[in-house]
């Protein structure tokens, strides 16, 4: 990853990748891009993104990030439906942090066509 490439492990630089979702210019079209972006929120500190993007059944009333914590990368292992074409999907994922790496299954649905976290599986 350079400097200029956003920090979800994408190439592309962060206003036109992840940016443009956290800006609120698209929607990510797919549960691993909205996965991607998710991880990017959590390394800019956006929690505001993090929680409307975050479904309502499971999403808590706040969130406070930890202004200490440093990701340092993130590895896509396997993504499960999320495409155009379902309503639900899975992305399990590493990622990494100064200290430590978070494996996680995380579930996605889409709400009012709008893809969305639904909750996750620690994995070891």
């Amino acid at each position: 990853m350079t400097s200029r490439s956003c920090p979800c492990g994408l190439p592309e630089p962060y206003e036109s990748c992840c940016g443009r979702y956290h800006r609120g210019a698209a929607a990510a079209p797919t549960a691993e891009a909205l996965m991607r972006s998710r991880y990017c929120a959590f390394v800019r500190g956006q929690a505001e993104y993090l929680l409307r993007t975050w479904h309502p059944r499971t999403r808590p009333a706040r969130l406070e990030l930890d202004p200490t914590m440093r990701w340092t990368g993130l590895e896509v292992v396997e993504t499960t439906g999320g495409s155009a074409f379902h309503t639900t999907g899975t992305v399990t994922f590493r990622a990494s942090y100064r200290g430590g790496v978070l494996h996680e299954r995380s579930r996605f649905e889409r709400v009012d066509g709008a893809w969305v976290y639904v909750d996750g599986d620690f994995l070891p």
